[in-house]
């Protein structure tokens, strides 16, 4: 407090002096309209662009809950997505018909919390598990495309076996002419993967698309993996075909959890042919 006194008593003249200038400014700005406007608008200028910083942090710090929100609304669409407009009028007449019935693919979100890529065999760990309707063999996604298959399955937790394992091999095709292949990763580079078993007669040049063939109960078709590379030939057949991952496996957050309502109806009757 005698600092603050003692301020004041050094430079009163001065303080006295700034007064009497606030008062001058203020008489001028009310009996001047233009200086009124001006002031105004320089004080409009200042606060706005404070409120603006002020709103951005406030983004800043709900991006997170705005991207959930985001993934929670693909997931929602996708399901949609999954019927036919008959099925969907009929679904909205009727909310108590059960989706299963007209559904074969059901979505849901997760988030990645652990992820390996620069090993021979890498896994995932997702938060959601049982208690969230998540088994082992469900497809796992994003939105640039594949990611892996689950595998352990915990009350919360979840494991996926990634692309980049040599335990993965995931059935996929050619976009543009629907030759198929599989999906495989030598264990070089996480960017880059293998397409093995196509046949010697596809039509292939660097830079075809390649998506999940749905030849399995585990990815619908049409999912994105990548473009080709580079390729080699010898005697005729494809010895090497490079594909260049679209996602950035090192760099994994929000997934969506692909569940086939008809997978066990299907294997069911598969295995009818193996007794």
């Amino acid at each position: 407090m005698q600092l603050i006194l003692r301020f004041i008593a050094k430079y009163k003249y001065f303080l006295f002096f700034l007064f009497l200038e606030s008062i001058a400014l203020f008489f001028t700005i009310q009996s001047h309209s233009y200086h009124k406007s001006k002031f105004i608008n320089s004080a409009n200028n200042i606060t706005g662009g404070f409120y603006k910083k002020i709103n951005s942090i406030n983004e800043f710090f709900h991006l997170k809950k705005e991207n959930q929100k985001l993934a929670d609304e693909n997931s929602h669409l996708k399901n949609l997505l999954s019927l036919k407009p008959k099925e969907i009028d009929s679904l909205l007449k009727n909310p108590i018909d059960t989706i299963n019935y007209y559904q074969k693919f059901n979505y849901s979100v997760a988030k990645v919390i652990k992820n390996s890529y620069a090993k021979r065999n890498n896994y995932l760990t997702i938060n959601k598990g049982e208690k969230h309707e998540i088994y082992p063999e469900m497809g796992v996604v994003n939105s640039l495309g594949i990611i892996g298959v689950t595998n352990n399955v915990s009350k919360n937790n979840a494991t996926v076996i990634s692309i980049l394992n040599k335990y993965s091999q995931i059935n996929v095709k050619l976009k543009h002419n629907n030759y198929f292949g599989t999906l495989y990763w030598d264990g070089k580079d996480y960017k880059t993967v293998q397409l093995l078993d196509l046949e010697r007669q596809t039509p292939l040049k660097v830079g075809d698309t390649i998506i999940t063939g749905g030849k399995s109960t585990i990815f619908p078709e049409g999912i994105s993996v990548g473009i080709v590379k580079e390729f080699e030939i010898e005697n005729n057949a494809y010895k090497s075909v490079n594909i260049t991952l679209f996602n950035d496996m090192s760099s994994l957050s929000n997934v969506t959890i692909i569940n086939n309502l008809q997978k066990e109806e299907i294997e069911k009757l598969e295995a009818l042919n193996n007794e």
